[in-house]
């Protein structure tokens, strides 16, 4: 069989019938609305209702070069467009927008180098546009350059110029130069607008400067512009990283005043204000308002109240918020699960952190390494040193590299299952592993020793912590004190608490009882005495095992009764305690 192909002109061949795609035919409607086969040009139907329009095509072109493309490449497909859009702009705009939406900043820049280069008009949208793509693409310093490059070329930036370049910096983490560039708005005749000042605000949030991000908002009413949700979450935020929960629940509260309706993300900054301030009541609280506000609370608002449940110690009521978040038609996600996780890590739950673990691929979630490690510590917890090695060793499997937090935790497991042999293999391998250890690390492992009655490998391994750039710890100087009295030695006890104070360690309760322990076995026993006195001139309050220690030191030194040293000592503590 045969098919005629048919153009306005009449016949064009006689050929082999294929279907009409094939040969370059498409099967469209004319303008009339009949049926009618076409010859299709550059792959386009001169009557195809779905024909893109030309802005469309060259996008199009433009992204399958990718994110980096080569000046030629670039060349080849501008060349004919900008002859284009030297005869009507609007195109570029259109054009440079989308680059935009598609964080594509190098290929923006370039385009609108080689509209300058071939004096294409570039206005204050099309500069805007590609100040945008800069500040989705990540490149805040090219932002930057597009900014102060626009007088140049008699182009006044406006507001939204100024904001996409403020906002370019605010995600660079760059908050003094957001700052300066709202305070120039003014000089160069651009009144700054709610967006310029809520990404300013923003900006102070990520650099940690919560006092500037208030003064921004107290100052926006002074300036004649008027606070949006985005300009109070920020702030929010802001409170939260600042720890300041008192003026995070504050302003969320006043937004109904200002006519400001709080939405989800006002709502999970103050929760996530009371989690990082440990009021895990008050997170509960909150969350717990949201329906009455009309706010549905999502992922991020479940998984701070979460997360504060875990800072408070509170397992069973972080699994019961995980555990109703899909009665509510919210989907946990994996910061819910690693919250969740670390609060039955806590609470030494090592089987249902384990259950949480093995659970996350039935919801369609990836473990991520706070997961795996939040285990590992719930298996160190118990003492399941085998459970935390097993995780430890599966992490490579699935491309996972174990931290210093992993390894830390692993050799914890160890020291609880009195297993230092493991534990110090562990520590060895870690540099062989491209981890490096830090001091909890060193201090897990000098208390394996010490529970191991190793106290010379305690020693070394305390010695050795500056050789490898770990400052020690009171932890650290704990176990190794604590390991000097298996060790027989009531001198190195002494020694270290000296060598503690000299690094600005401050000793605790549990340095002292572990120094009076030692020279109680094996030291003078008014060593002891003095090392209380020591102890309660430093502002801590011996306890049960500090006075115990003392009225065994007196009999070991021939006093029935205790001393009059010690009595007296006793006396002017306890005084003292009453006093604080």
């Amino acid at each position: 069989m045969v098919c005629l192909a048919y153009s306005s002109r009449g016949v064009i061949a006689r050929q082999p019938h294929v279907p009409l795609e094939a040969a370059g035919l498409c099967r469209s409607r004319g303008p009339s609305g009949a049926r009618a086969n076409c010859v299709a040009r550059g792959g386009h139907c001169a009557w195809a209702p779905r024909k893109l329009p030309r802005d469309s095509l060259v996008l199009e072109q433009l992204l399958r070069l990718g994110p980096t493309p080569s000046e030629d490449e670039l060349l080849g497909i501008m060349s004919i467009e900008l002859d284009q859009w030297r005869e009507n702009p609007r195109h570029a705009t259109v054009v440079m927008s989308s680059l935009a939406r598609h964080r594509l900043p190098l290929i923006a820049h370039r385009v609108l180098t080689f509209m300058l280069a071939r004096s294409v008009e570039a206005n204050v949208f099309l500069y805007s546009a590609a100040i945008s793509a800069c500040e989705k693409g990540g490149q805040w310093q090219l932002a930057l350059n597009l900014l102060s490059s626009m007088p140049d070329i008699r182009v006044l930036p406006n507001e939204i110029s100024y904001s996409a370049a403020i906002s370019a910096c605010e995600k660079g983490g760059q908050w003094q130069l957001a700052l300066n560039l709202l305070s120039n708005m003014p000089d160069t005749r651009v009144i700054p607008n709610e967006i310029s000042y809520s990404a300013a605000i923003s900006a102070c949030e990520k650099g940690g400067q919560w006092q500037l991000a208030l003064s921004l908002l107290s100052s926006m009413p002074d300036m004649r512009v008027i606070p949006n949700e985005y300009s109070y979450d920020a702030a929010i935020s802001a409170f939260a990283k600042g720890g300041r929960w008192q003026l995070a629940l504050g302003l969320l509260g006043s937004m109904p005043d200002m006519k400001v309706i709080p939405n989800k993300f006002s709502y999970s900054a103050a929760i996530s204000a009371c989690e990082k301030a440990g009021r895990w009541q008050l997170a509960l609280s909150v969350l717990s308002s949201m329906p009455g506000m009309r706010v549905i609370p999502n992922e991020i608002s479940y998984s701070a109240a979460i997360s504060a449940c875990e800072k408070g110690g509170q397992w069973q009521l972080a699994l019961g918020l995980l555990g109703v978040m899909p009665d509510m038609r919210v989907i946990p996600n994996e910061y819910s699960y690693d919250a969740a996780n670390s609060a039955c890590a806590k609470g030494g739950r090592w089987q249902l952190a384990l259950g949480l673990l093995g659970s996350m691929p039935d919801v369609r979630l990836i473990p991520n390494k706070i997961s795996y490690n939040a285990a590992i510590s719930a298996c160190a917890k118990r003492g399941r040193w085998q459970l935390a090695l097993g995780l430890l060793s599966s992490m490579p499997d699935i491309n996972m590299i174990p931290d210093e937090i992993s390894c830390s935790a692993a050799i914890s497991a160890c020291e609880k299952g009195g297993r230092w042999q493991l534990a110090l293999g562990l520590l060895s391998n870690m540099p062989d592993t491209r981890v490096v250890p830090n001091e909890i690390s060193y201090s897990a492992a000098i208390s394996a020793c010490e529970k191991g009655g190793k106290w010379k490998l305690a020693m070394s391994l305390l010695s050795s912590m500056p050789d490898m750039r770990v400052v020690p710890n009171e932890i650290s100087y704990n176990a190794a004190i604590s390991s000097c009295e298996k060790g027989r030695s009531w001198v190195l006890p002494l020694q270290l608490l000296l060598q503690a104070t000299e690094l600005r360690i401050f000793p605790n309760e549990i340095s002292y009882n572990a120094a009076m322990l030692a020279c109680k076995h094996w030291g003078p026993w008014n060593t002891v005495l003095h090392l209380l006195q020591l102890m309660a001139g430093s502002g801590l309050t011996p306890n049960e095992i500090s006075f115990n220690a003392g009225v065994e030191a007196c009999e070991t030194g021939g006093h029935l009764l205790p001393a009059p040293e010690f009595l007296r000592l006793t006396e002017d503590i306890s005084l003292s305690s009453i006093r604080a």
